[in-house]
């Protein structure tokens, strides 16, 4: 939501810019904790600066979403592989829950393996079955999750998960 580059950010209210500290700032979490959390880069690291972190997240091929920890985790960001993967805009992200996006397989695995994704701070979903706000299925060959820390407060922030190779079946 704050990293798109249009600004838009539904839950936010007003219109940010492209780089606005807070853009920048959620980005540089979301990748900052997948390296720590699971060892490699997930953006190579020549567009690990500034703005362009934030242009080569949004343009990531792999769609990349992140949800809210509340009880019932609903979507607070995606890249546009991301929506165009759940077919979807910004400002509805916000309405879509990520239990309606997995199938009845993908909700047992991701529920059976919650406590140690939580401890360990990520984990690698095998290949599934989602679903688009549209209805359609989508496939994808792997998926990670992970934890994204706020650097500041060393809290946890949001989830965040990368569906690879993603296409609509």
């Amino acid at each position: 939501m704050a990293i798109s580059p249009s600004g838009l950010s539904p839950s936010v209210g007003p219109k940010l810019s492209p780089g606005s500290p807070e853009a920048l700032t959620l980005a540089h979490w979301i990748c900052q904790s997948y390296s720590y959390h699971v060892g490699a880069e997930l953006l190579r690291p020549d567009s690990l600066g500034g703005d362009s972190m934030l242009k080569h997240l949004w343009h990531h091929q792999d769609a990349i979403l992140c949800c809210s920890l509340k009880s019932l985790p609903v979507f607070i960001f995606a890249n546009q592989a991301g929506l165009d993967m759940l077919e979807t805009t910004l400002v509805a992200l916000q309405d879509i829950s990520l239990d309606k996006i997995f199938d009845e397989c993908g909700r047992k695995t991701l529920c059976a393996d919650f406590a140690n994704f939580m401890n360990q701070g990520f984990a690698h979903l095998p290949a599934g079955i989602c679903m688009s706000t549209m209805g359609r299925h989508v496939s994808y060959e792997q998926a990670v999750a992970w934890k994204v820390l706020a650097a500041e407060e060393n809290s946890v922030h949001c989830l965040a998960f990368s569906f690879m190779n993603w296409s609509f079946v």
